[in-house]
């Protein structure tokens, strides 16, 4: 059964309603070209036959989900109401969580697809197909739908009790909250390990002067990760779990919505370098890995 808290929202919140709304609807206005510009480059010129390629549609298609639900949110911090209907403040809210879920795991998916190509490039290339990535995704997007569910039920009933102007003042606790921590954490630990991995076989592997042209590009891209991890999604994730944290919980849900203008920076504008770089790499370290069976 599930508790629910709400966090009242007094004259004397004003300015600060007023500032949540400045945030939403500057990452609206940012996020929105950014992450429509980079979906139709990466559909339009870049091939999809590439994982890696897979999981960053993927991901430009989850922050493009959340970009599309924050303008009511401005609205809803602009003027304290609500104007729709309890089922679309469930659907918008379903929206923000599931960009925090299904960015944490496809960022993660992609730290992984790099671990793959940099430490066991032979090995891998079987299993970093676009099927498994397509399947992959598809899997992703069932999971997070089939936890919709039950939140989607709890939050109905909330609404249900309580006025409807309270949308994104509601606080609903419940056994389900701490999925989205739990899943936080396991996914920066993955991308922790897949940090530590690559700059390892980095450090070990590569010449001087392959170390020196490509060592900075390949550990942007994982020290990228951990930052948008330890920057937007713990946080949030953190402040559901205490609830010491609740008072800070609109603002942690304002820098989280962020994430989704970095996104497209931090990987899309890395792709034409780092990517093509990177896949050239595998190619030299395959060649040189046959080379080395055949003179055995």
């Amino acid at each position: 059964m599930c508790n629910f808290t709400v966090i009242e929202n007094g004259t004397e919140l004003k300015m600060r309603n007023t500032a949540y709304a400045l945030v939403f609807g500057s990452v609206t206005t940012l996020g929105l070209p950014l992450n429509a510009l980079s979906l139709w480059i990466l559909l339009r010129r870049h091939s999809l036959k590439s994982s890696n390629a897979v999981f960053m549609v993927n991901l430009a298609i989850s922050d493009l989900l959340l970009v599309i639900s924050l303008p009511m949110r401005v609205y809803f911090y602009a003027t304290g109401t609500w104007p729709l209907s309890p089922l679309a403040c469930i659907w918008i809210t379903m929206l923000f969580r599931n960009n925090i879920r299904s960015s944490s795991i496809f960022i993660t998916f992609i730290c992984v697809d790099r671990l793959l190509a940099v430490v066991y490039p032979l090995r891998s290339r079987h299993v970093r197909t676009s099927s498994n990535a397509w399947k992959s995704a598809a899997l992703v997007w069932l999971f997070v739908l089939v936890v919709n569910v039950k939140e989607s039920v709890d939050l109905s009933r909330f609404l249900n009790s309580y006025n409807q102007s309270t949308c994104f003042q509601s606080h609903c606790r419940s056994p389900l909250m701490y999925f989205q921590p739990v899943l936080v954490f396991i996914m920066l630990a993955v991308n922790v390990v897949c940090t530590a991995l690559v700059s390892w076989t980095l450090h070990s592997h590569l010449s001087d002067s392959a170390r020196v042209n490509n060592k900075v590009n390949v550990m942007l891209i994982f020290v990228m990760n951990l930052i948008m991890f330890t920057v937007f999604f713990l946080p949030l994730s953190l402040a559901v779990l205490f609830e010491s944290w609740k008072p800070a919980l609109t603002a942690l849900i304002c820098l989280a919505s962020v994430n989704c203008c970095l996104d497209p920076l931090l990987y899309y504008f890395s792709f034409d370098g780092f990517w093509r770089r990177n896949e050239d790499m595998d190619i030299s370290v395959t060649r040189q890995q046959l080379n080395t069976v055949q003179t055995e």
